[in-house]
């Protein structure tokens, strides 16, 4: 074989050992993997990807900026229920009682009769009358027909239904913010999508805590500090036609002074 032929047969080989190197190269986009080709990430996957964290970035921020803002504006609270002035119903004497009309829901008016109580004795079992006291609707019954009573036992609650309000349990650290005659807008955990509109009535004096059963003080006799919550009425300006019923759950936002 000639020189010429040599050189081009030496050309040859090195051109062929290139091609198959560069067949044996990953492309691009894919990764190797215990000697497996590994296919990357589309474009439009990682396009999709960035939009979506871009978006839950923004809506934290949002609701962050929300959150900041209405507590510049407002003293807000979810520990707040509807309350009413309590008209309790108890026995006259003890005995069994007969003739019960102070189921939950009963409407009563002033001096209707709820029941009687039938005393026991040896020969005469008299019926003493048992009456309400004022105008309400029951919301609690604490005893059934039949059943025996003793003297001065409380067998239900009723309550006004056009004199409830709303009573909120706000932080000893922001009762500072609250002022009577401020504004208010609550919700009801029972009508969803509908706001109410108040006026904060009254600021109790005494942490709702004083009057807890449960100690404030370890085993130890230390003083354990804990963040008390001030009690504050609020009037309802509009029922909207709706049963408010002492109990049920409210979040309230209390408007700030000179917001």
């Amino acid at each position: 074989m000639s020189a010429p032929e040599s050189s081009e047969a030496t050309t040859t080989t090195t051109a062929t050992t290139a091609t198959a190197a560069d067949d044996a190269t990953p492309a691009e986009g894919t990764a190797v993997e215990g000697g497996t080709k590994r296919r990357g990430l589309k474009r439009s996957t990682k396009i999709g990807l960035a939009i979506i964290v871009i978006l839950a970035v923004l809506a934290a921020a949002a609701f962050a900026i929300n959150y900041f803002v209405n507590s510049s504006k407002f003293v807000s609270t979810d520990n707040a229920q509807v309350d009413g002035t309590q008209i309790p119903i108890v026995a006259p004497a003890a005995g069994t009682l007969v003739g019960w009309r102070g189921t939950t829901g009963a409407v009563l008016q002033r001096d209707q009769l709820v029941g009687r109580v039938q005393v026991q004795g040896a020969y005469v079992q008299p019926q003493l009358p048992i009456r309400a006291p004022a105008a309400g609707t029951v919301a609690n019954s604490d005893t059934t027909e039949g059943a025996y009573v003793t003297a001065g036992a409380q067998l239900a609650i009723a309550y006004d239904p056009n004199n409830v309000y709303v009573t909120a349990r706000v932080d000893e650290t922001d009762v500072g913010d609250v002022e009577v005659n401020q504004p208010v807008d609550f919700t009801v955990d029972a009508y969803p999508g509908r706001t109410f509109h108040g006026t904060v009535q009254e600021i109790q004096g005494g942490a709702a805590a004083v009057f807890s059963p449960f100690p404030q003080s370890n085993s130890g006799g230390n003083f354990q500090k804990v963040t008390q919550v001030i009690p504050v009425r609020i009037g309802i300006d509009d029922m909207q036609g709706l049963d408010l019923i002492p109990g049920m759950n409210v979040t309230v936002d209390i408007r700030k002074p000179g917001d």
